[in-house]
């Protein structure tokens, strides 16, 4: 039996991609299936004390029924998939080391890790290179063909990147819609919101925003008359293959 793969993204995106994926999938003898028996769970902090799950950014371990991949961030934070018979009993034991939270402080965690997740609103609009994924190890330039593979590569061999993922905080607690333009003090239009959410603490909203190179990080910027304000990256954009990272690859643990 061939092995089986999963990936993780947007319920949006589900069916568009898999109708579009459907197309080559015969020449690679696989089939594609949208997974509706798996529940998703996030653990940010600490690792409950029974468990040895992976230290290095999307590494993989099997834990129980579960898979367990190391997500990037300035805190360790793990996202487990597992059947959802076993979820209940799953989220009962580490309700039981940890304090119990809802998806927006995940969310506010991929802000913080500048890492964009993707949904159907913002389908054909970027490059990876444009939300960084090649700083993240999420483009390989070494593997064969693909989709898309020549626009990415041209863009990054010839640098024509010209808009690229940031984080940034916005006044004012009511997230802007996504897609919300960024303008310049003389109302030129220079990014766009890729993801908001409000922070907890009541200082304004977190933001991951694609924005154009030239901006300079301290020019005064605005959304609708809202200040916006650009943080830094958690990590350097400079390439990191997965080559690389598989070569860091921990012993897998059960």
């Amino acid at each position: 039996m061939a092995p089986e793969h999963t990936l993780v993204l947007h319920a949006s995106l589900v069916t568009p991609l898999k109708q579009q994926l459907d197309k080559y999938a015969p020449f690679y003898k696989m089939t594609l299936a949208a997974r509706d028996d798996l529940v998703l769970l996030g653990v940010i902090g600490d690792t409950p004390a029974t468990t040895a799950w992976p230290s290095t950014a999307w590494h993989m371990t099997h834990d129980q029924d579960a898979v367990v991949v190391r997500h990037p961030g300035p805190q360790p934070r793990w996202l487990l998939a597992l059947p959802t018979e076993q979820a209940e009993q799953r989220w009962t034991a580490l309700a039981a080391e940890l304090a119990l939270n809802g998806t927006a402080r995940w969310l506010r965690a991929d802000i913080a890790a500048g890492l964009a997740w993707l949904t159907q609103a913002h389908s054909d609009s970027y490059l990876p290179q444009m939300i960084n994924w090649e700083a993240l190890g999420g483009i390989s330039f070494r593997k064969g063909c693909y989709t898309g593979q020549e626009v990415v590569a041209r863009a990054h061999f010839r640098g024509q990147v010209k808009r690229r993922l940031g984080v940034a905080r916005l006044a004012g607690d009511t997230p802007p819609v996504l897609g919300s333009e960024i303008r310049d003090t003389q109302e030129k239009r220079v990014g766009e919101v890729c993801q908001a959410e409000t922070d907890p603490s009541g200082d304004g909203c977190q933001l991951l925003i694609v924005i154009n190179t030239a901006v300079a990080d301290d020019e005064p910027l605005q959304i609708e008359g809202r200040e916006l304000t650009r943080a830094p990256l958690p990590y350097p954009l400079e390439r990191l293959d997965p080559e690389t990272l598989a070569a860091a690859s921990e012993p897998a643990q059960a």
